[in-house]
């Protein structure tokens, strides 16, 4: 910085242009940009933000000395003189300013006849950005600050933390006077804008995987939000002057232990990405780790999952604690005193409040008026989060409080309090199974939440079932059964994070905290099957053909009984329901739903059901029909004369008349398309249908299963469910590309992915009927649409299929009539199919 203060001082002494100024400036700040990766290997969090901070200051502060030199020459009056100020806003004004980050600064000036101040300011700026300053700035006279602040909620928040940089100190006090009357302006009407803010904020950037450190639950954001509220009650310049008196000592230190981390994390991510960049995504995540000098990434992610918590725990139950004597209703008091649970705890509207001025109650007093609340959901009052956010637990935790965590779990609404210990931090401390595993991330393309967070919204899931089949099952449940069910839908995922198969870690920790909460042997080995198997039956439905026998009886061999069936199937409902908004979805729960009645008539027979056996049943259920009766006979012999016992399997009595009565009808083809949630292709043709063109077209959008049937009077009958729902945009182009699909001289250009040949499966004798072949591969665009186009080369039929994609791989089953030119020419599938691996 000497060097540049010469060199300026060298270019105004030789009258140098102001362009010649700014380009040294320029050069300075170049270099001192350049030089922030080895600042941050020195130091990092806070202390190397406000050594940036301050190195910008000196950038700005001779700037501003540079224009008043080029101005006044050798005429220069004390800067005190000049009714100028220059002052830091935002995280600037915090001297927290990122590395990407704007630089908010607010001139102010009072408009003097000696001193043409609109010219020297509009002098600074255009110096700075000719040097190259990232500015984002305001420039107000001292009379205007309070107006300004009054007609913008923004403005007015980024005054809050004004820091003077330079210019005249008479002006910076007529600022700070002015401050002061905004700060004591409507601060009810200022803190209920701000609150309604960060809901939305908070809705927009939930708690996630890949967090939003900045704006995300948890973020700086919220730790931000707690200094504005505090600044607005008690005129404070620092948190740290509320330490005893607001917050304790322990409690603060782990907030800004927890800051720290975040503080080191943003400043990385914007080293790395070499932009203002505050995801904390898979992508930047190695390079972030390696830079922060951890291990492994996943110990990272799971430290700053944790550190957000603790920000968004702290910064919640604090900024309600300061904002409730502004928002209090003092008519609604005698009401809330005939509410009261005890002392200093209410009840209002289902939601839970306890005294701030009340100390922390034992744990033990905390359960037991949780379980003595009526059974129904509640909202629990950051206030009432803060007292088990306080309270002690000793450990070994004695035998009533494991009695009062078995009545809790008895109850028919327990998300709601499980949830509450898990904002209050105490559910590690209640359930010590959930340590390891409490804010582990799971980069696996499929959850969206970290384990603890996973396990709680399938609690959520199994207490507010939606789809009534399986609700009724879950009503059919003995009291009993549903403890240890829900009990399970906590545990399933606890092992993850070790070395061993979670599932069997998962079975280690349940069997302890069952025998502590006074189960016996019987259900606890239930409650261990359960989670030894907890992903079996969504494995089973999606990636295995549910129509085979041998399928089924394997599966029923690890089950045993059609009450652990029953118990499977809801805990695995709630399961996939709590990976995130919308997994469970008509698809996968078709899928489930025919598992179950398939394998519940395997439980319930004595001998094996053959196909033929099984297509009789269903025969005789149509027979019974209204509406079968009503047909003509012919029609109801071609019913029966479809060839295909998988067509019966795979639908209900209902859909086999509703799909016979269009065929009935058919002259060349017809088809339906569904857009109500995920797109589905419905077609029944006589004329042939280009498939292979038809799915390379759809390429763009992932196939979920495919059924494939000959009916009767050469109708073959299409189903094709997509993963994806299509945009009303994109409604007109696909019914274009069904039409075109009839058309079997179009072609479309299909990438050839690549196959090795020991990823391709091929059983031919799987039934008496029906081939089996099976890729599980790489997951590539284009992949289905090809291996149909090389199924019909070889002019082989495909009976139906079954498509299971995660973000990496594909496991695609299909069966296809059998035919000599099948089973005797192996090798010649396996060549055609694998040629994009030579």
């Amino acid at each position: 910085m000497n060097n540049l203060n010469e060199d300026i001082e060298s270019l105004i002494e030789a009258n140098a242009s102001d362009f010649e100024i700014s380009q040294r400036f320029k050069q300075a700040i170049g270099s001192y940009l350049d030089s922030l990766p080895q600042l941050f290997e020195q130091t990092q969090g806070k202390d190397f933000l406000v050594r940036h901070t301050k190195a910008l200051d000196q950038f700005i502060d001779q700037m501003y000395k540079t224009v008043l030199r080029r101005m006044f020459g050798n005429y220069l009056p004390m800067r005190n003189a000049i009714p100028i100020a220059l002052t830091a806003l935002g995280s600037y004004g915090r001297e927290q300013l990122c590395v990407h980050s704007d630089i908010d600064l607010m001139i102010v000036y009072a408009p003097q006849e000696g001193y043409n101040s609109e010219a020297i300011i509009e002098k600074f700026l255009y110096l700075a950005w000719d040097a190259g300053l990232k500015l984002g700035h305001r420039v107000h006279k001292t009379t205007e600050l309070f107006t300004a602040a009054d007609e913008d909620i923004t403005i007015r928040t980024a005054m809050m933390e004004a820091r003077f940089i330079i210019g005249s100190n008479y002006t910076w006090h007529a600022t700070q006077r002015e401050l002061e009357k905004i700060r004591r302006h409507k601060p009810k009407d200022f803190l209920l804008a701000k609150l309604e803010e960060t809901d939305g904020r908070r809705r927009a950037h939930p708690v996630s995987m890949q967090p939003n450190i900045k704006e995300g639950v948890g973020g700086l954001r919220d730790a931000q939000l707690l200094f504005w509220v505090a600044k607005t009650r008690f005129g404070i310049d620092s948190l740290n002057t509320l330490r005893d008196s607001l917050f304790t000592d322990d409690s603060y230190r782990r907030y800004r232990i927890a800051l720290e981390l975040i503080f080191r994390v943003r400043s990385a991510l914007h080293l790395v990405t070499g932009i203002q960049y505050d995801q904390l995504n898979l992508e930047h995540l190695p390079k972030v780790r390696k830079l922060l000098g951890f291990k492994t990434d996943m110990r990272l992610a799971t430290q700053v999952i944790e550190a957000m918590w603790r920000i968004n725990n702290f910064s919640t139950i604090f900024v309600a604690k300061m904002v409730r004597p502004l928002l209090c209703d003092l008519t609604h008091l005698p009401d809330l005193r005939t509410q009261r649970i005890r002392r200093g705890i209410f009840i209002s509207d289902n939601s839970i409040f306890a005294s701030f001025h009340l100390a922390a109650l034992p744990i033990e007093a905390l359960l037991n008026i949780l379980v003595g609340l009526e059974d129904k959901p509640y909202c629990f009052d950051d206030s009432f989060v803060s007292q088990l956010s306080y309270t002690t637990i000793a450990h070994p935790l004695n035998k009533r409080i494991k009695l009062l965590l078995r009545k809790l779990f008895e109850r028919e609404h327990t998300y709601d309090i499980l949830k509450l210990f898990y904002d209050a931090g105490v559910l590690v401390s209640l359930i010590p199974a959930m340590k390891k595993a409490l804010f582990l991330p799971q980069f696996d393309g499929y959850h969206h939440y970290p384990v603890g967070l996973h396990s709680l919204q399938c609690i959520k899931a199994y207490e507010s079932i939606d789809v009534p089949e399986i609700k009724t099952l879950y009503n059919d449940l003995s009291h009993r059964d549903r403890t240890m069910l829900k009990i399970v839908v906590l545990f399933h995922d606890l092992g993850k994070g070790r070395k061993q198969d979670h599932s069997e870690v998962g079975v280690k920790l349940v069997r302890p905290m069952m025998s502590k909460m006074g189960f016996d042997a019987q259900i606890t080995d239930d409650a261990a099957l359960l989670i030894r198997h907890h992903i079996l039956m969504s494995n089973i439905a999606q990636r295995h053909d549910i129509h085979n026998e041998k399928t089924l009886y394997k599966f029923m061999s690890v089950v045993k009984t059609p009450r652990m069936l029953t118990l499977l199937y809801i805990l695995t409902y709630a399961d996939i329901s709590g990976v995130g908004p919308d997994v469970f979805n008509t698809f996968n729960g078709k899928l489930l739903n025919e598992l179950f009645h398939a394998s519940l008539e395997i439980a319930q027979e004595k001998n094996r059901i053959t196909d033929a056996a099984r297509r009789l049943k269903i025969e005789q259920r149509i027979h019974r029909l209204d509406a079968f009766k009503s047909l003509p006979r012919t029609v109801q012999k071609k019913i029966f004369s479809i060839d295909s016992n998988l067509f019966f399997f795979r639908h209900s009595p209902d859909e086999i008349l509703y799909i016979a009565r269009r065929a009935r009808g058919i002259r060349t083809y017809a088809y339906a398309l569904d857009f109500s949630t995920s797109l589905s292709i419905e077609i029944l043709r006589k004329q042939p249908l280009n498939l292979s063109y038809l799915l390379g077209r759809l390429g763009y959008l992932d196939v979920a299963s495919m059924e494939v049937f000959t009916l009767f009077d050469d109708v073959k009958y299409f189903k094709i469910d997509f993963l994806q729902s299509a945009t009303p945009d994109m409604y007109e182009t696909i019914r274009e590309i069904v039409d075109d699909a009839f058309n079997m001289e179009l072609q479309v250009q299909l990438e050839i992915p690549k196959i090795e040949q020991k990823e391709i499966f091929i059983d031919c004798d799987h039934s008496i009927s029906y081939a089996e072949l099976s890729v599980h591969t790489a997951n590539q665009r284009g992949l289905l649409a090809f291996i149909i186009y090389s199924l019909d080369r070889l002019n082989l039929h495909i009976v139906t299929a079954k498509i299971h994609s995660t973000k990496y791989r594909a496991r695609d089953h299909f069966l296809i009539e059998k035919s000599p030119t099948m089973c005797n020419n192996t090798d010649q599938i396996l060549s055609l199919l694998s040629k994009g691996n030579n």
